[in-house]
């Protein structure tokens, strides 16, 4: 993309500016004069103004309908590179203004504030060569500009400390630590544009700590010899805060090489060795880890790209046949999977304590929820709160007879069918483990359900798919002999019915989940009081509609 050449004015202008605002920070602090004050806040609105009409041309630009993703990331990446050009400008005038509180001009070390804002003057400088050839290395280099300024910062706030404890002109020595943290902060800046930079170059917003991370994966990917030709597709954020990449050649057709997922470092470090423990449990089953870097909190995963479909794509787009032809394989997988890993060691999954945990969530979202208990005709209503300490009290001794290595997440985006292979996969295994096999088929019946669909034929193709899966599910535990099963399945469908909501703002399919979840509390609670009546998920009445 060529950028609108009253865009690159402005931004040229803005760096000029920018500059000349360092520049009399300097003469400032050598020789100050009462003109310089007055000529910075003289110069204000003009860097304002530069700012705002870099914004209003890159959101003209935005609003194009020819403008793809790419295009999209560089305009934004202007943008921010212009507000963190007004935040330096800004800086300088509180530098200079700072400065002017200091008495005794012959305590600024000049010679180490010089230094400071000359690491920023050479920043500048780069920023449009950078900016134009989209040259990351370049970037890096700018960003780097935060590190020298943060070490220098330190050393000025060691010195002037240490003076401090002599008790002359103290408040010099604290206006000498202000300064230095203003001009500390510029570095903040020139981290921000270093990052829109790069961003930029990538088609997407990426951190110094990201792109590090990225580069040193890739380098161990061996199908990609050139990584300034790798294609960067999102594919998806997760909830726990990842996002997901596919990275492919730039040649047309030559398919993904590989998917690039990052996050807190905690999270794919656990999965990491979750795709350890199913490569030994099940191998083939789950992707093989191509690379793992970490940096900092954070860290990435450079994961083999899988064939097939998800089977989301599958439900909502797929065929009846290929549906079908998924479902059987699933259902054989899981059964090869909980049969080959099945201990006799019993297991509670606390449903309802994952619930509890989760509810301040769910209320922050849907605060209509949190309702006082009721009455309707003389018929009492308890809150849902109160149904939930009743609940946790008919979960206690609750066990499932046996334990299974499950998924942990079993949502319909995890699970891969690749109908050429026949084969599934799973993904997005960070909490594996062994526990109740109800908590996966709990979550994945669910995890249909609040498909945001409402087409009638879609919407009937997940209700059979739900009661299919329960048929299956329910033959299993017929042929174990738990006889739990039903109790412990009401149990992760109210969890998992209560707890999706924290996700969905449709208030309809919101209201219907929570419903779902109360109704089963209901049921469970009054078959509790009614043991010559054994309790059976009511599962035509719970996926219909």
């Amino acid at each position: 993309m060529s950028v609108a050449k009253s865009i690159q004015e402005n931004l040229h202008f803005l760096l000029a500016e920018t500059a000349t605002h360092l520049a009399l920070l300097k003469d400032y602090l050598t020789l100050p004069t009462a003109t310089i004050p007055m000529r910075l806040l003289d110069r204000q609105g003009y860097v304002e103004n530069l700012k705002l009409s870099i914004h209003n041309h890159c959101l003209r630009e935005m609003s194009s309908s020819d403008q793809d993703d790419k295009d999209y990331q560089l305009l934004r990446s202007i943008e921010v590179i212009a507000s963190q050009l007004e935040r330096i400008v800004e800086l300088s005038r509180d530098a200079v203004m700072q400065s002017a509180h200091i008495q005794h001009r012959g305590m600024i070390k000049v010679k180490g504030f010089l230094a400071m804002l000359n690491r920023v003057n050479n920043g500048l400088a780069s920023i449009e060569p950078a900016l134009s050839a989209k040259d990351t290395r370049q970037a890096l280099k700018i960003g780097k500009v935060e590190r020298h300024l943060d070490t220098a910062y330190q050393k000025q706030l060691k010195h002037y400390s240490r003076l401090l404890k002599k008790e002359k002109h103290p408040a010099d020595r604290i206006s000498l630590i202000m300064l230095a943290h203003i001009i500390e902060q510029m570095g903040n800046a020139m981290l921000r544009i270093s990052e829109a930079i790069i961003s930029a170059s990538m088609g997407q917003h990426f951190s110094t700590d990201r792109y590090h991370a990225f580069n040193a994966s890739v380098t161990e990917l061996k199908t990609a010899n050139d990584i300034g030709r790798l294609e960067f597709t999102p594919i998806a954020e997760t909830k726990s805060g990842s996002a997901i990449n596919a990275l492919s050649s730039a040649d047309e057709g030559s398919g993904y090489h590989a998917i690039f997922k990052d996050g807190r470092k905690r999270k794919l470090k656990e999965e990491k060795q979750r795709v350890k423990n199913w490569h030994d449990i099940f191998p083939g089953l789950a992707p093989k880890i191509l690379a793992y870097q970490k940096q900092g909190d954070s860290a990435a995963l450079l994961i083999e790209h899988l064939a097939g479909q998800t089977f989301e794509q599958i439900l909502l787009d797929g065929s009846d046949k290929l549906l079908q032809q998924a479902l059987n394989h699933l259902t054989r997988t899981l059964s090869q999977i909980w049969l080959e890993t099945k201990t006799k060691k019993p297991v509670s999954a606390a449903y309802m304590k994952q619930l509890a945990k989760r509810m301040k969530d769910v209320y922050a979202i849907h605060p209509e929820f949190r309702q006082p208990a009721a009455g309707i005709g003389g018929v009492a209503l308890p809150a849902f709160d109160d149904l939930l300490k009743q609940m946790q009290g008919l979960e206690t001794g609750v066990k499932a007879p046996f334990s299974v290595y499950i998924h942990g997440d079993f949502n319909v985006d995890n699970i891969i069918f690749d109908p050429q292979e026949k084969r599934i996969n799973f993904i997005d295994l960070h909490r594996s483990s062994h526990m109740d096999y109800l908590q996966d088929v709990s979550v994945f019946m669910v995890s249909n359900y609040r498909l945001q669909v409402f087409d009638p034929r879609v919407r009937q193709r997940i209700m059979d798919l739900c009661h299919a899966f329960y048929r299956f599910a329910r033959a299993f535990a017929r042929e174990q002999g738990d006889k739990g099963f039903e109790i412990r399945l009401a149990m992760g469908l109210i969890r998992s019915f209560a707890t999706s909501t924290r996700f969905i703002l449709d208030k309809s399919l919101s209201e219907r989940m929570f419903s779902r979840a109360t109704y089963l509390m209901e049921r469970l609670l009054e078959s509790d009081s009614k043991p010559k009546h054994p309790f059976v998920v009511p599962v035509k009445e719970i996926f219909i509609g």
